[in-house]
């Protein structure tokens, strides 16, 4: 596994080394020994997986939860997706900024979405499976949302506005700078795990 150079300063895109032949391929998705050499967080253990399906046009986002102690692992395992990080830390000199990353069941490659950073994804592919780790359980009183197309942040989708569909919950989401009082992340540049958050 090797660690690809992200715009925005935490997160972290990992491509695997696959093993393919005519008979279909092997690759390691995970090795906590080299958690940290890869650009997450070695203090934080990963304690939960979700899986989702999802066709063409499906947005999920943008979706975070109020813990400083809650990062995803990413990962397409079929079909393609457009997967997307928002920058949520208060002083980040990157606030409210995006970057998104195509992954694929070709390339295999992963996103690591620190604690600090919103995450959602459109579905590119007819049918695509999401497959993520998580380093906190799923709390729904301190699960949070900003609006997927929330004009201030500007996510340039690759499919039209018109060609995705929400849930309902989704659709009516609130823009960032209406929840930005509620975020609890600070920018930490000093910190030896790179930059990070503290509540």
């Amino acid at each position: 596994m090797r660690r690809v150079p992200t715009r925005l300063a935490g997160p972290a895109l990992i491509a695997p080394c696959v093993h393919g032949d005519e008979r279909g391929f092997f690759h390691e998705t995970f090795r906590r020994d080299l958690q940290g050499a890869l650009g997450m967080d070695d203090r934080l253990e990963f304690v939960q997986d979700n899986h989702s399906r999802s066709r063409r046009g499906v947005v999920r986002g943008m979706h975070f939860q109020l813990s400083d102690d809650l990062a995803k692992l990413v990962r397409c395992a079929r079909g393609s997706i457009f997967d997307v990080v928002v920058d949520l830390r208060r002083g980040s000199p990157t606030y409210g900024q995006w970057e998104g990353f195509e992954l694929d069941d070709v390339e295999l490659r992963q996103v690591y979405v620190p604690a600090g950073f919103a995450h959602g994804f459109c579905t590119l592919s007819d049918v695509a499976d999401v497959i993520y780790k998580q380093t906190a359980y799923y709390d729904a009183a301190l699960e949070r949302g900003f609006a997927y197309d929330d004009p201030d942040v500007a996510i340039a989708w690759p499919l039209d506005n018109g060609q995705l569909t929400a849930s309902a919950r989704d659709a009516a989401a609130p823009r960032l700078h209406e929840i930005a009082d509620e975020l609890p992340f600070v920018y930490l540049p000093e910190s030896r795990h790179g930059p990070g958050t503290s509540g």
